[in-house]
């Protein structure tokens, strides 16, 4: 059975090869059938072969193993190179915006009815390509995968945005050739809208925001099996790269010696590591059962 890091690397090298041959199947159709907003997405393609290999790259090197400098790992690793992933799409967006805005002042011909029928077929790929990398980023809870996966989605947009302007281009004749150029402006937008969906889950990663609130129902709902185990009270958890790491307060009887408390806390980290594959690190704090009431009640799921 493959590995998290495995599905999310496969995936990848599945986004370089296909941002490859787009990219140059794109390109060379925008330039003989007359279509900026082809070319457009063709530089769009040029930029997520790079942040597609940036992608790869992160991966690995979150897969290290933690050494002394680094004890939770590298997978902080992966929402950086995320950031400059949007990076990326944020530059090829004002590239586009900006040559499109230089293109809709200036006379050019109209493009080619054939490039529709070349589009239709993009768009069902980059969808097609869309869905499955997101199902391998959801699979592995991998950030940059994620952003790899809105790529294809953000290029299959600017397809169907070509595709209309194109339309409107050929069914309008002349004076109408610029709606390939407006279209493209309408791609960039959409490029920036993405950028800011992707780079804000990574944000949150890279601050430790707490939104993790079904892992934590399941925690607090698997400790409660572990013999001995009462209750819980705080679950704090933080995401690094496809990894959870976990700090959890557990509650037994007061009357347990040390090394009956010590014996609990290993059986109950085995036993949601056992549960949860995705969980790194998980450090148990074990509370005694309190007796009287002042004392703030402890929560029991």
């Amino acid at each position: 059975m493959q590995t998290n890091h495995e599905t999310a690397v496969k995936a990848t090298y599945f986004s370089i090869i296909s941002n490859i041959a787009l990219a140059i199947t794109k390109g060379t159709a925008g330039y003989f059938g007359n279509s900026y907003a082809l070319i457009a997405d063709a530089i769009e393609s040029t930029a997520d072969i790079f942040s597609s290999s940036l992608v790869l790259l992160g991966l690995k090197y979150t897969n290290r193993p933690a050494d002394k400098n680094h004890p939770y790992g590298h997978g902080r690793a992966e929402p950086l190179v995320t950031f400059i992933v949007v990076g990326f799409l944020i530059t090829s967006a004002t590239v586009i915006a900006y040559e499109s805005i230089q293109n809709i002042g200036t006379p050019h011909k109209g493009p080619k009815a054939w490039t529709l029928l070349f589009l239709i077929a993009l768009i069902a790929w980059k969808e097609i390509s869309f869905r499955k990398v997101m199902k391998k980023a959801v699979e592995t809870k991998s950030s940059s995968l994620k952003a790899d996966a809105w790529h294809h989605r953000s290029d299959a947009v600017t397809s169907v945005a070509a595709f209309l302007g194109i339309s409107i281009a050929l069914i309008f004749g002349e004076g109408y050739e610029n709606a390939d150029d407006w279209a493209a402006l309408f791609a960039a937008g959409f490029i920036l809208y993405n950028s800011y969906k992707i780079f804000r889950p990574a944000l949150g990663e890279i601050m430790d925001e707490d939104t993790h609130y079904e892992l934590v129902a399941e925690i607090r709902h698997e400790s409660l099996k572990v013999a001995s185990v009462l209750g819980t009270e705080k679950c704090l958890i933080r995401k690094t790269g496809m990894q959870y790491h976990v700090d959890l307060h557990i509650i037994v009887d007061g009357s347990l010696t040390v090394y009956e408390g010590h014996k609990i806390s290993h059986l109950l980290k085995d036993a949601l590591v056992e549960k949860m594959p995705d969980l790194g690190n998980v450090l148990i704090h074990v509370e005694p059962e309190r007796q009287d009431n002042q004392k703030e009640s402890h929560h029991r799921s």
